[in-house]
């Protein structure tokens, strides 16, 4: 089981910029109280490392991947680009079969970006049956998955640099 004790996540901070790093949050409207506080600890991470954030926020997990795509078009040429972009949202499973299509459709939306887009994007998004789930993964035994997603695009940021360095 994936508990937060079976990772060194937190425990490393190697490759972690600091001060100049940029980041795209891109959020949904539904399930709004576990996702505000999915970018609450988000946010509390980039703060600690000084990296530069904006939030945009699209009505629901489906439209996570237009919204990194469309906005990588209009920004990539622009100083101040996004080095890596994080997915926030919460898919609670209901009663018909539409949990199981959006969970697919948001988890190969994001493995596409990452394969098109030439920066990281973070798979945020909670996929549980229910409430306590998500409890679970917002500061309970699972950790807290907004936290964990700012660390890893801080993380893929570092390693995407040192791959520009190699060179």
């Amino acid at each position: 089981m994936a508990e937060i004790s079976n990772s060194n996540l937190y425990k490393i901070d190697a490759g972690i910029p600091s001060g100049d790093a940029c980041v795209v949050i891109v959020r949904t409207e539904w399930n709004a109280a576990f996702v505000d506080r999915l970018e609450e600890g988000c946010v509390r991470v980039l703060d600690q490392y000084k990296a530069m954030h904006e939030t945009v926020t699209v009505p629901g997990a489906i439209e996570i991947p237009f919204a990194i795509k469309n906005y990588w078009d209009n920004q990539k040429y622009r100083d101040g680009k996004p080095e890596a972009f994080i997915a926030l949202g919460c898919v609670v499973r209901g009663g018909t079969p539409h949990f199981d299509y959006v969970c697919k459709a948001i988890t190969e939306g994001v493995l596409q970006l990452n394969m098109i887009l030439p920066v990281p994007v973070i798979f945020g998004v909670l996929t549980v049956d229910n409430a306590q789930q998500a409890e679970e993964r917002l500061g309970g035994q699972h950790g807290h998955k907004g936290e964990e997603a700012g660390i890893t695009a801080l993380k893929m940021i570092g390693l995407k640099r040192t791959f520009s360095r190699n060179k």
